[in-house]
Formats: C-alpha cells, sequence, structure tokens
C-alpha cells in the first residue's frame, strides 16, 4: 500500500462484503477514518457495489467474497451478508491472514463461532462482532455504572425491540433482532452468560419462522433478564430497563436526545423468615430524582471503526470480539432450541475460555 496517513502509518486497507441495507453505512464510516482506506467492496450484485463504490471512491469492485479476500490491498474484511454466509466468508478470510468484522449474529450455529474464535486465536488475528449498540455512549454509560457499583445489586434487565418489519428468509426475529439486545445485556453484566435459557415464539402472516418471540434469561435466582422481539409491531420500540437494588436505568433509543435516564429508586428487602406481616415491615422503598446524564451522541459506527483499527494497530481486545459474539450465539441457540422444544428451559454449559487473540499488523 502505498498511501500514507498524516501521521507516516500506511493505511489498513477495508474490504466490505455486501452493499445491501447495512455494507454502505460500514462503507462510509470506514472511509472517513485517517487511518484506513476502503480498497474494494463485494456483492453479488454487480451493480449495486458499482453505485456504493462510486459514491465512496472505492476502487475495486467484485461480485464473489473469495476475489476480495484474495486482495493483497485488503487487512480487514467487513461481512455484511446474510447470516447464513458468516462463517464460509469468515473461515476463508481468517485463514488468509485477514481481520475480520462481521455482522451479528456471528454465526447461525454455536459450533461454527467455537471454529471461528479458535481459528482467530491461532493466526493471531482480530476478530471482531458488529454489536453496534456496544458502541454508543447510552451503553457505555450503563456499563459504567454497573461496574462502579452504582446500581447496587442488579435484578433484572428488561429489553423490548419491535417494528413491523423487516421479515428475512434466512433467519426468524430472534436471530434478527435479539442479537442487539442481548449484546447489550451481555456488555452490561461483564460478559456473564445466564444459567439457563427459555424462550417462547409464533408464526403469523404465512411466515414459515418466528416473527414475535419472548426470550428469557435466568442468570441466577436473583437476576432475570427478559427480551421481546416483534416483526409485527404498529410502532418501533427500541427500550431497555435496568432494575437495580440502589438507581435503575431507562435506557430509549427512540428518544432524540435524553435516551439515558437515570432514577433515584430501588427496594432493599431485609432477609427474615417470618410472616408475611414481618415481610412487609422489612421491605424498604427509595423514590428520588430522575436525571439524564450528558452521553456521547457520536455514531456508533463512527466509534467502532475507529475502536477496531486501533485494536489492529495496537493489539488490544475489541469491545465486541469473538468471545463476546459466541456467547451471543450461545443464548439464541439455545432459544431456538427452547422454542422448537415447546418452551423447555435449556441449561447452557459454561463457555470455553478461548478468546479472540489480536496482534499489531
Amino acid at each position: 500500500m502505498s498511501a500514507t496517513t498524516n501521521n507516516s502509518r500506511p493505511p489498513i486497507g477495508v474490504g466490505v462484503v455486501g452493499c445491501g441495507y447495512w455494507g454502505p453505512n460500514l462503507v462510509r464510516n470506514f472511509a472517513r477514518q485517517a487511518d484506513a482506506r476502503v480498497v474494494a467492496v463485494c456483492d453479488r450484485d454487480a451493480d449495486r457495489a458499482a453505485r456504493v463504490a462510486r459514491e465512496f471512491r472505492v476502487p475495486t469492485v467484485v461480485t464473489e467474497p473469495a476475489a476480495l479476500v484474495r486482495d493483497a490491498a485488503v487487512d480487514l474484511v467487513v461481512i455484511a451478508t446474510p447470516a447464513s454466509n458468516h462463517f464460509e466468508i469468515a473461515r476463508d478470510a481468517l485463514l488468509a491472514g485477514k481481520h475480520v468484522l462481521v455482522m451479528k449474529p456471528l454465526t447461525t450455529r454455536v459450533d461454527h463461532g467455537e471454529e471461528l474464535v479458535a481459528l482467530a486465536e491461532r493466526q493471531g488475528l482480530m476478530l471482531a462482532v458488529d454489536h453496534t449498540f456496544v458502541y454508543t455512549g447510552a451503553v457505555q454509560r450503563m456499563r459504567e455504572m454497573a461496574d462502579a457499583g452504582e446500581l447496587g445489586d442488579i435484578y433484572y434487565v428488561d429489553s423490548v425491540r419491535i417494528n413491523l418489519g423487516l421479515f428475512h428468509g434466512d433467519i426468524n426475529v430472534v436471530w434478527d433482532l435479539a442479537p442487539h439486545d442481548i449484546s447489550i445485556i451481555d456488555h452490561v453484566l461483564g460478559g456473564r452468560l445466564p444459567l439457563e435459557v427459555s424462550a417462547v415464539g409464533a408464526c403469523h402472516a404465512g411466515s414459515r419462522t418466528e416473527n414475535i418471540a419472548y426470550v428469557t434469561l435466568r442468570y441466577g435466582p436473583e437476576l432475570l433478564a427478559h427480551v421481546h422481539v416483534n416483526w409485527l409491531a404498529p410502532a418501533k420500540v427500541r427500550r431497555t430497563i435496568v432494575g437495580g437494588s440502589r438507581r435503575m436505568i431507562i435506557y430509549d433509543d427512540m428518544e432524540p436526545s435524553e435516551k439515558v435516564k437515570i432514577y433515584d429508586k430501588g427496594v432493599s428487602i431485609a432477609p427474615t423468615s417470618g410472616a408475611d406481616e414481618v415481610y412487609r415491615q422489612l421491605v424498604s422503598y427509595r423514590s428520588g430524582d430522575m436525571h439524564a446524564p450528558r452521553i456521547d451522541m457520536r455514531e456508533a459506527l463512527d466509534v467502532e471503526a475507529e475502536h477496531l483499527l486501533e485494536c489492529i494497530r495496537t493489539g488490544a481486545r475489541p469491545r465486541a470480539d469473538g468471545a463476546a459474539g459466541l456467547r451471543v450465539v450461545r443464548i439464541l441457540e439455545a432459544a431456538q432450541l427452547s422454542i422448537d422444544s415447546g418452551s423447555v428451559p435449556i441449561t447452557l454449559a459454561p463457555a470455553p475460555a478461548a478468546g479472540s487473540s489480536v496482534v499489531p499488523s
């Protein structure tokens, strides 16, 4: 690569596979980074790929992922294809010595996710997943509060992500929408896997896959998370509530400015084995003020692109690495198994310790 950035470092060559709904957003955000250059785009629809290339002045247009992966100018392969194609393209890219960013979900099978995480580790390459909301100022603020103990004991997380459409042919609503909410929960809770997953779903409007579902994650006797996803809702709702013993949070992504509201409300329950009357006397409620903190409103994809390029440069672990992507896939697969088995709770085995290791390029 002959081009250089202002600090004389050669730019990281980025190739984007998939120029449909999400791909152009990724091209735009990587193209604006000072130490990167989008050198190739790929889409089976040559006209669509050519339009994206013209808009962002990308020099190479191909219609087959293998051609982009073979391109010596590409250091980072960004995969924005249907989920069913993620594994094969990501595996080929890692084998070719490329860093990889995959859209959610990482894969549609746990064993495929495990293979990619292990392969990235062996190759010394970055494997990252586009858990976009993890890079928002709102979710970062929630994580900081949880880490600092400002919420107290977290009792529950309740998340709703509903809208009218879009129906997908290769995945159902759980695999399409729930990765967003599960990745938020995973990040706020510090990467904990639930002990048990149960789910119920239904198919409507002639669909052969679930277009509405409710997923429950049990992290222990005192911590539950619940995710409601729906393609058939009349309005778009993106809301997460985190309830703690000291404070509670409402994160509403549809709010234009005050996306996070922190409530100084909580409840304390003194342990007792006495009668109901005694129990009621030992419950203490606190109701204080609400405030909306100032949060970073920078576009999440811009933050993510900058962060991942820095990870490639320095060898740091991405905020949403392959291990995080694999945890989400484990939960999704368990939820699907629960739906298919009539809502039977599925116990999750402990996750392997393997992670996505990164070395400087």
